[in-house]
């Protein structure tokens, strides 16, 4: 087995996700032929990075990314840095030559992601994208299965991704909710997997419209350091500057049509993330909080077809490589060991696998048509 030197850059609560994904892989993965070692971590904030040295045991630790580029012993980077930082952080690593696994939405813009992809074609590097919820076995289970016919010819979809992770009105102000840093709000963060996972099942989007809205307008600046989605007891307040919500319909190029709704502030609702795929002869659904579940309705009759719970088990996708039998459960940490095991196979066979960064470009060539779209009241064809 070959040691790969990796670094993550950006340590809020993603890069802990990364950071424990490569420390996990000999255990799922024995055979990869790649076992990663951690070289680096590079966080802006004084001391994060130092401290995620001490307990992760990274070899070295800096404010600074560009060291990260320069240092000849890492060969792969995780970069879950804030999104305005995807495009510079990104195109720097791989014209360092340094394979790539970036986190969605690749930056605030369809440029931005195309910058991205294009400097990892030049390079020749392998490029993966945290699109990590198409990595569950149930969902790709359920695309197999549309795929073969099991539910006849698809007619439409509905796809859900409601959060109450900003819904507190003491939620910091932080670069989620800026234009210039954030991009599109919860179109940059709930809805990109929303696209993906649209495409992943369905294929192409030939055109969408859609609508957004901003509902809490206002929120307290943060007094010092944030990770994640912090709340703060003072600061001065400003306006939140992009979505909170947005609704989209949508068509395939399949002749489908499919209704994508996104909500950071949705009280009630706790990741409450899946979709609802209908067919001439039958139906899929999926719940992210019910991950290893599939609810499936097929055969002749119709009407009144009942519904059948499937559990996902060997054979479905990854699965295997975590749980020996059906109605084990896997968890969200797992989705992101999948997808740090298809980085590192890209890098070992030279062949993608997973999420691409053309994946991510084409889905935001959809975020900015939504965008358009809202601003525009009108059809974008795609």
């Amino acid at each position: 087995m070959e040691d790969l030197g990796v670094a993550v850059v950006g340590f809020g609560w993603m890069g802990r996700v990364h950071t424990r994904a490569y420390a996990r892989l000999p255990h799922h993965y024995p055979r990869l032929p790649l076992r990663p070692r951690l070289i680096a971590v590079a966080d802006e904030v004084p001391g994060r990075a130092e401290e995620a040295a001490g307990q992760f045991g990274f070899a070295t630790a800096t404010r600074d990314w560009r060291e990260v580029a320069a240092d000849p012993q890492v060969r792969a980077v995780s970069v879950t840095a804030p999104n305005f930082l995807h495009r510079r952080i990104g195109v720097a690593m791989a014209e360092a030559g340094k394979h790539l696994w970036i986190e969605k939405p690749v930056g605030l813009s369809a440029g931005d992601a195309r910058a991205v992809a294009d400097a990892v074609a030049r390079a020749g590097v392998q490029g993966t994208v945290g699109f990590n919820y198409r990595n569950a076995p149930a969902v790709e289970k359920a695309r197999e299965l549309i795929a073969a016919g099991g539910i006849g010819t698809v007619t439409h979809v509905r796809i859900r991704l409601f959060s109450d992770y900003a819904a507190h009105p003491d939620s910091a102000l932080t670069w989620r909710y800026e234009r210039e840093r954030g991009g599109s709000g919860v179109l940059g963060d709930l809805a990109s997997h929303g696209a993906d996972l649209a495409r992943f099942l369905l294929g192409d989007i030939t055109a969408l419209t859609a609508d957004t809205a901003v509902f809490v307008p206002e929120r307290a600046r943060p007094t010092g350091a944030t990770a994640g989605h912090t709340r703060t007891g003072g600061g001065e307040r400003g306006p939140v500057e992009n979505e909170d919500y947005v609704s989209c319909l949508l068509r395939f190029a399949s002749g489908a049509r499919g209704v994508l709704e996104a909500c950071r502030v949705s009280v009630g609702e706790q990741n409450s993330y899946g979709f609802e795929v209908h067919g001439t002869s039958g139906a899929v659904f999926w719940d992210f909080r019910r991950m290893n579940e599939l609810a499936v309705s097929r055969g002749t009759s119709f009407q009144d077809q009942p519904v059948s719970t499937v559990y996902v088990g060997p054979g479905d996708g990854e699965f295997a490589a975590f749980q020996p039998g059906a109605g084990n459960a896997m968890g969200y940490d797992d989705l992101k060991v999948i997808e740090a095991h298809r980085f590192l196979r890209s890098i070992a066979e030279g062949t993608p696998y997973g999420a691409t960064l053309a994946d991510a470009a084409r889905g935001a060539v959809v975020l900015d048509a939504m965008a358009e779209s809202a601003v525009s009241g009108k059809w974008i064809d795609l």
